[in-house]
This record gives C-alpha cells, structure tokens and sequence, in this order.
C-alpha cells in the first residue's frame, strides 16, 4: 500500500494595517480575509500559505507608522496592505522603501510625489488619479463648463485632476480647502464665501466622512438649489451606499463619478457571504453593498497571493524570508481578471479605471453613464491612450440627468437665449429695430441693448443669444408690453430686453434684473417765453401799492423830520417834494446822498432800509426761477396732458382735461410748442430715461419739473428661478460702480441735460403777495409812526408852529365874535 507524502506549506506574514473601528477598515478587511480564504479554497495543492497579522490604525498616521514597524520588526511580514488616507500612504511608503517590503497602498500619498519613482516599494491597488482626472474632464466637456470652484480636503491633493483642466481651457477660478477638523460654523462660513462666486460649477474630492457636515449645511443654506451644480469625485461617491438616508436626500441633485465594478456571480457571492457575516457580528450594521475599496483590496490580496506561490516555485529550495525586491517584481508582472476587472500593476498602478457616471435622486443613486477603459486584454499596451478616452461613451444616449432644485434641463456654461425685443416708433436711443430688406437681416441696436451685450460678454460663462422683435406681419408692435413680458412666461421668449418697466404684477411671473435706468416719473414743459412784462411777476398788484406807499411815506417822514435842520431837505416847494420822492426810492440801490442829522430819520431810514433789502432779495430770486422754468397751473377747465402710447404710462390725474397719446421726440415737441389752446398739451408725463431721451435734442425750450420715484425703472426680463437674473444684476452693479452706465448714457444722448432736484420743482417760483410781508411793513409802520411822535413832542419848531397856528385861530374866533354882536 502506498501512503502520499504530507504537503509542506510555507507560510508568509503579510500585515493589514486600517481603522478597524470604522465601517469601511472592517469591510476591507473582511475582504482581505475573505479573499485568502477563497484563494487557498480554489488552489489546495498550493506550497504557500498567506497568514494575515491585523493592526489597528485608529485613524490616525502615527498610529499606523507605530503598526507597521511592529509587524516589521516583531512578525518579520513579508508585505502589508492597508494605508487608508493619504498621510498613512506617505508614511507608509517611506517605511516600505527603507525596509525593502512591498507595501500595497489603498490610497495615494500626501504631498504627491514629483516623480514615480519616489516610491519604488509602494503599490497602488486602486486606480490612479490619472483615470479620475480623464472622466471629470470629459464630463466638463460634455456640458461645456469653463468655470470651476474646486472644493478639496486639505489632506487630500488631486494634482492630475488639475493638470487635465489646463489641458482642457477649464479654469479653476477659486479653490475650497476644507478640513477634517472643521467645525459646521467654519464649514457654514466656507460655504458663504462660495456662495458670493460667480462660477457656481462646484467639484468636490474630499472624504466621506466630511460629505454629511458639507452638504447638510449646503441645505440650509440654500446651495442645493436650481442654478448650482455639484461634482462628487469618486473619493466620496464610492461611500454614498453608507451614508444615513437623510444626508443622501440633502444631495439631490448631485453628479458623481462612483468606480465602476462589473456585476458577476462572484461579486455576488462575495456581497451575501459577508452581509451575513456582518450581520451576525453587527447586527446594526447593515451591509447593502461592498465598497469598491474592499473588492480592490480583495483583488490585491489573490494578486498577493499568486506572486508569493510563484517565487517559492522558483527558489524551491530556499527559505522565502527576505524576498522583498523579488516580491515586488512578481506583483507587478502578475495579472489576472478580478471582481473589478481587469487587474495588473505596471508601474505600481492599477491600469483599470472605470467609472459610472452617477445622479443624487431621493434619496438613492442612478447610474446615468459610463467612462470606461476599454477591456480587451491585459497589457497595458492594449488600453485606449488616455489621450482618446476624453469623451464619455455613449454620450448621445446619457440618461436625463436632475440637477439641484428638480431641474431636468441640461445646465450648460453654453447658454441659447430667444430675446424678445419691442418694435418702438420713437425712442430709439433705447431700443431700434432695423430690417434691411437687401441682405434680410434684421438689426437691433440701443443704449438697453448695449447694457446688455456688455454685461452677458462679462459672465464666466458662454450665452449665446438672439433678438426677435415682437412684432406682427405689419412690423408694428404684436401688443403691449405686458403681452411681451407674458412670452417669457409662456416659454415663447428666453427674456426680454429693452425699456421695460418693473412692476410688481409683471414680478408675479417673472423675474426682473436690477434696473438699469434712473427710477421715477417726471412732467415735461416749455420754457417760459420771453414777456416783456415779466419783471412785474414776482410782486403781487397788493405787494407793488403797498410798497410803493411806504416809499412816500417814509420819503415824508424823513423830510418832516429832518426839515427844520437840515438844509438839503429845504428849498421851494417843488424841490422838497423831489427831494421827498428821490430819497425814498433811492434806497432801493442804497444810493442816497443826503445826510441826515436827525437821529430819529436815522432810526427810520435803518429800519426801512432793512426792509428794502429783504424786498429786492425776495424779488430778485423769485424773478430768477420765473425765467427758467415755467411754472405751470394745471387744472380741470383747460390743460391737457400728454403721455407716451403703447409703454406703461403712468397714472394721469382724471381732472384734466384731457389726456393725449404721443409715439415719438418729434410728437412730444410739437404737442408742447402749440399747448392746450391749440390743439397741443401744457405738459407731458412720462419716465424719466425717456424725458431724458428728449431734453438731450430740445434741452433749451423745455424742462422737466415735478420728478417722482412712482416706477421701480428699466429692466431685463427672465423666466423665474432663472440664475441669470443674479448674475446680470452683478454685472450691472459692476457696470454702475465703474461708470460704464454712464458713458454709455452719454454715447446714445441720454445723458446731456442738467435737470432740476425733485425739491427745487415740487412746488415752483410763486408770487410774492402782501401777506407774506405783513410782518415787514408792520414793523416799518410802527418805527415810523414812534419816530414821528417824539419829533412832535421834543421838536421846537414844532412847538412854535403849533403856538402860532393856536394864535392864529384865536384871532379868527375874536373876529368871529364881533361881527356877530350887534351894532
């Protein structure tokens, strides 16, 4: 009877260094496990045996440096696998150059190396960036996107990714570092700084474990919305099956590359072999799918295993211990088709970099695409040349994708507008519609259109647009403008530019840009014509006696007083009375040459000529605003207003007249030069960038009086939620704090008149009657009147003459007497 011989089985250490309390460093090593179990399961009759030494990472580098050099100095392994950050990759590959031990990274070192040959002992068993940075390049190809924030880890570096961008005329135009120790008020603060970005493209490649506090409080602060777009690497859109239901709802919307793991039987096999066990061990934790770092890290453990059979085949008849650089070289040469495909490590890089293009709906993920490596044979020469696998395959036939806010439209930097223009007769400094019936083209042009060229041409991103006039077979305007603004709402028009008006009933269904143009309603009017009796307007026929009164009067008591001492006030009769009038209507000019000795006709002259000069300054002014501008009394017996046809209009007292409809400058003019009694209007109320338009041709006959902020002014016209309605607005605040707007103002005559302020014409020049200086004269009456009384009472001469006056009527009553008694 013959007996076999008993095999003999060498073993090899290998070390496994993760977060064992973490989720994922159980799953992965579940996976490694599992994997040396099905490897020996299916190859029995192998001479070697993996024996598998786990350590505990808790998270952090130094505790996986700590675990390594314990497995190396104490154990003796032979390789390890872990390194799940980017620090520990560092550390770790170090470690693994100065012992020699190949060390099978599951994630790439931070800082990157400048060259690949930094790190000759490192194994990358997860696909390279390089792949990574070729899908998010075709996926910005696809949509057209030039503008990105980009939003990163601060451990976490993806200089490949960058590198494809400037490939590509992407420009990152902010960048984002958020780290792991950010607490959500420094998270929320970020967040509101991306939030004052133009570019509201976001890519995002940070861990998973930062993915909750970030997009919870994207949410609230309302980032989710219609109008932002999000990008999820695969760093965290591989963790999205882990991730609490509620996180994954705050995501919606949300595009993500998630690596692409074929379905097979093994996969299968593999997934509810370890829910079970999972289950068993953490009932609370339930496993609905493997991470694509475990089935990698499965993968590299068949790989690892494989290499270690073949070089104890070669070297049968030595020990296996201190194989380092052979281990290494039969890694990289060892190739076979995995649970993730096709798996090999030229250069000490997994060559399979598939990824599914993946969309945040509800609270799950729906694979809307593919970026695929072409999978024929193993060599790395027959890959596609990464320099061919920008475009995404299928791309006419990617699935309907829903963007932040529910929206299905596909979000393009390159954005078509249909514009609806209005088709005015007059006022085409704001918009004009030319047809060239020769080359059948149409023209628009216009101080409204130049804002907007310039501020669609100034956004980070393309809109190309074209302008149709709302206008029916007739080429006049197909309805007013409210019926233009309603096209928008109806989905006829993209927007609308030109002189329209914001209101809150067109507000109701669309939304409005800032305006443009100034605010407000003014009234139209001539200019005072030449009179040749103006100069008597500023007094009232009350005013004018009055006064003059007062100069004789005051005229006279000077002369009473100052007559009996004083030699120029004496002479003959007709030379006092001149003396009278001369001196009382020279004060008007302070030009009176007589000197007075009196003091009390000093005290009368002072207080007079006080008045005087409140007179003339009061008279002065008031003439001044009589010849500027024409002040007009509006009432319900004979005025007209004026007012433009087919725009808003404004509200026009009904107790005019009458009010008339005009189209164009020329209108305007003539209705105002004929006015109310001939067929014209006294004035005409309308917006100001329109009265504005007019007194840039006709500035020197007319002026606008009575300005009012009753309209909310000019503005451009989008459909609601539209994010151009934010990011045209932001251009024309730029345009408004560099006075771009008002130049271009000036280039289309919009700004060339100097109008008055709303205060100066509320109200306008008004004559000055006697009740408004009642005050004055009283106080001149009651100086006069005390001056006159004490010269009676102290003047000699006076006394004399009154003596002589009582003598004299005693002598007339003597006589009396004796011709009345009888003889």
């Amino acid at each position: 009877m013959r007996y076999d011989s008993p095999l003999v089985v060498e073993e090899i250490h290998v070390g496994v260094i993760l977060d064992m309390k973490s989720r994922e460093g159980r799953i992965v090593l579940s996976c490694i496990s599992a994997a040396v179990a099905d490897f020996y399961q299916l190859h029995k009759n192998y001479s070697t045996r993996v024996v598998l030494h786990s350590r505990d990472s808790k998270g952090e580098p130094l505790h996986a440096l700590s675990a390594a050099l314990n497995l190396l100095n104490d154990i003796k392994v032979e390789a390890i696998i872990g390194a799940q950050t980017s620090m520990e990759a560092h550390l770790l590959a170090d470690l693994g150059e100065a012992a020699e031990v190949p060390v099978m990274s599951l994630s790439e070192p931070s800082p990157p190396p400048l060259n690949d040959n930094k790190y000759p002992f490192r194994i990358g068993i997860i696909p390279d960036q390089t792949s990574l940075a070729m899908a998010i390049s075709a996926i910005f190809d696809i949509f057209k996107w030039k503008d990105v924030t980009l939003v990163y880890d601060e451990n976490t570096v993806i200089p490949a990714v960058v590198n494809s961008f400037q490939e590509t005329n992407v420009r990152i135009s902010h960048t984002s570092s958020i780290a792991a120790s950010s607490t959500n008020e420094q998270i929320i603060e970020e967040l509101r700084k991306l939030m004052e970005l133009k570019t509201k493209v976001f890519l995002v490649h940070i861990s998973h474990l930062l993915v909750p506090r970030l997009f919870l409080n994207a949410k609230k602060l309302g980032m989710m919305s219609e109008g932002y777009v999000w990008i999820l690497t695969s760093s965290s859109m591989n963790f999205l099956h882990s991730m609490d239901s509620n996180v994954i709802e705050s995501m919606e919307g949300v595009l993500g590359l998630k690596s692409h793991i074929p379905a097979s039987t093994g996969l299968q096999n593999l997934t509810s072999r370890l829910r079970r066990k999972f289950y068993m061990e953490f009932s609370n934790k339930e496993v609905t799918e493997l991470s694509p770092y475990g089935i990698w890290a499965y993968d590299a453990t068949w790989v690892l295993a494989e290499a270690v059979e073949r070089i104890r085949r070669k070297n049968s008849t030595k020990s296996f211990s201190k194989h380092g650089v052979v281990l290494l070289r039969e890694i990289l040469q060892t190739g076979f088709k995995g649970l993730s495909g096709e798996v090999q490590y030229p250069d000490g890089k997994l060559t399979s970099g598939g990824f599914e293009i993946v969309n945040v709906v509800g609270k799950e993920e729906r694979t809307v695409g593919f970026w695929p490596c072409k999978e024929e044979k193993t060599t790395k020469e027959s890959c596609m040349p990464l320099s061919n696998r920008r475009n995404l395959l299928f791309t006419d036939n990617l699935e309907t994708i829903s963007w932040p806010g529910g929206s299905k439209r596909q979000l393009s930097s390159e954005i078509k507008l249909r514009i609806g223009v209005p088709v005015k007769v007059g006022f085409k400094e704001l918009v004009g519609v030319e047809h060239d019936l020769q080359t059948n083209r149409t023209y628009v042009t216009g101080f409204s259109i130049d804002v907007f060229e310039t501020a669609i041409k100034a956004l980070p991103y393309k809109v190309h647009y074209e302008f149709f006039p709302f206008e029916n077979a007739n080429g006049v305007m197909a309805g007013a403008y409210n019926d233009l603004v309603y096209q928008v709402y109806l989905k006829n028009y993209d927007a609308v530019v030109g002189d329209t008006t914001i209101t809150s009933n067109r507000s109701q269904y669309v939304d409005f840009t800032i305006p443009y143009t100034d605010f407000g309603v003014g009234m139209l009017v001539p200019n005072e014509k030449d009179n040749m009796w103006i100069f008597l307007k500023p007094l009232s026929t009350g005013l004018w006696i009055t006064s003059a009164g007062f100069f004789i009067l005051t005229g006279f008591i000077v002369w009473l007083i100052e007559r009996p001492v004083n030699q120029e006030f004496q002479g003959t009769r007709w030379q006092q009375i001149g003396t009278i009038f001369w001196f009382s209507f020279s004060t008007l000019v302070f030009a009176h040459r007589e000197r007075l000795v009196n003091n009390l006709a000093k005290f009368v002259v002072i207080i007079w000529v006080f008045v005087v000069l409140i007179l003339t300054s009061s008279y002065t002014a008031t003439l001044a605003s009589m010849m500027t501008v024409k002040q007009i009394q509006l009432n319900s017996r004979g005025s007209y207003i004026g007012y433009q046809s087919g725009s808003l209009g404004v509200i026009v007292n009904l107790n005019f007249k009458g009010i008339k409809p005009y189209r164009s400058v020329e209108e305007y003019a003539d209705a105002l030069s004929k006015g109310s009694k001939h067929g014209g209007v006294s004035a005409i109320i309308d917006e100001v960038p329109y009265i504005n338009i007019f007194l840039a041709k006709y500035s020197a006959d007319y002026s606008m009086i009575k300005t009012r902020s009753t309209t909310n002014g000019f503005a451009f016209v989008f459909p609601k939620g539209s994010k151009l309605v934010h990011d045209v607005s932001r251009q024309i605040e730029h345009m408004r704090e560099e006075g771009k707007l008002i130049e271009m103002e000036k280039t289309w005559s919009l700004r060339k008149t100097t109008l008055m302020s709303e205060e100066a014409t509320t109200t306008g020049p008004s004559t000055l009657d006697l009740y408004s200086f009642r005050g004055l004269f009283l106080v001149t009456g009651i100086s006069s009147a005390f001056a006159l009384f004490l010269f009676l009472i102290f003047s000699t001469t006076f006394r004399n003459l009154i003596r002589k006056q009582l003598q004299l009527i005693g002598r007339q009553l003597q006589r009396l007497r004796m011709y009345s008694c009888p003889i």
